[in-house]
């Protein structure tokens, strides 16, 4: 009868101690509290060199915006069916763009842009930049990409900048 009971002590404390490490680790009560921590910087290098470019080249009729999401621009037609609408939800929900040059006034949005680095050539990097191109000619939003570089010159991303978006306005002018 003692080693019933003292075998019953045991996996008494065995059960007491693999209690205690399972709280210890969060998984005690099914909370995971706030398992967070600093992200790296929201830009990199390049886009931040590349950021003050851009405020300049786009003039103070426009403000930039970095990192926004793809869904926050580009919301999915009506009439679809509900596994059709939400495979196209999916496919832009974790995207973004790297800029957004919107009107001063209304904060409309004018033109999204791309910074192309090295980490670009990859097949799965091409494939993201095509989808992001896609979209823009579906929402009829011009779409910018740009080399990184070293240096850039504020009068030459200005003309790439109108380049793509003086046309888009004429188009929409001579539509309406």
């Amino acid at each position: 009868m003692s080693s019933l009971v003292l075998l019953a002590v045991i996996v008494f404390v065995v059960f007491i101690v693999l209690a205690a490490l399972k709280s210890k680790q969060g998984g005690g009560s099914g909370k995971i509290g706030f398992p967070y921590q600093p992200a790296k910087p929201l830009f990199s290098a390049a886009e931040l060199s590349f950021l003050g470019v851009l405020d300049q080249a786009v003039g103070q009729e426009h403000r930039v915006f970095g990192k926004v999401r793809v869904a926050d621009v580009a919301a999915v037609k009506s009439g679809l069916g509900n596994s059709a609408r939400q495979g196209a939800l999916n496919r832009i929900a974790y995207k973004h763009f790297d800029f957004l040059v919107c009107r001063s006034g209304d904060l409309s949005v004018v033109c999204a842009v791309e910074l192309n680095d090295k980490s670009h050539t990859s097949q799965r990097a091409q494939a993201r930049d095509e989808l992001l191109a896609n979209v823009c000619r579906a929402i009829n939003l011009p779409f910018l990409t740009v080399p990184a570089k070293a240096a850039y010159s504020s009068q030459d991303v200005r003309s790439q900048f109108l380049a793509v978006v003086e046309p888009a306005h004429s188009a929409i002018r001579v539509g309406t």
